[in-house]
């Protein structure tokens, strides 16, 4: 069923959870870029680019660049996977859900590129069912 407001609150925290232990297991790796990258995708790939998202509310801009494409390979991922509360949504459907998050939960640019890349997309799915 439907998450409680409780429930929905401690899931939330898994972003900055996340986050912290990358940090945390990496701190002693030499290419401090990836652990930079890899703590902000973990953080703050469930912000939204209208600010609604958590867990600090960034948007647009704000949220680095790769929490961005990141939040679009989550989404498509996690509505055309198999749960154990639901099958797999569609292909078409799953891009229409993106589509319809333009601007408001995705960075539009990034839309763009992805649908522009259905093929592609289309092409690793089916190679890494």
């Amino acid at each position: 069923g439907k998450l409680t407001n409780e429930e929905f609150n401690e899931i939330k925290k898994h972003a900055a959870k996340g986050g912290e232990i990358i940090k945390e297991t990496f701190k002693d790796i030499d290419d401090k870029e990836f652990l930079i990258i890899a703590y902000e995708c973990a953080r703050f790939h469930h912000e939204k680019y209208n600010g609604k998202g958590y867990p600090e509310g960034l948007k647009e801009d704000e949220i680095p660049l790769h929490a961005r494409i990141m939040a679009i390979a989550d989404v498509f991922d996690a509505v055309s996977a198999k749960r154990c509360y639901r099958d797999a949504l569609p292909l078409e459907t799953c891009f229409k859900i993106i589509e319809e998050g333009r601007g408001t939960d995705f960075d539009p640019n990034l839309v763009d590129l992805f649908l522009e890349n259905k093929d592609e997309v289309i092409s690793i799915y089916n190679e890494n069912k």
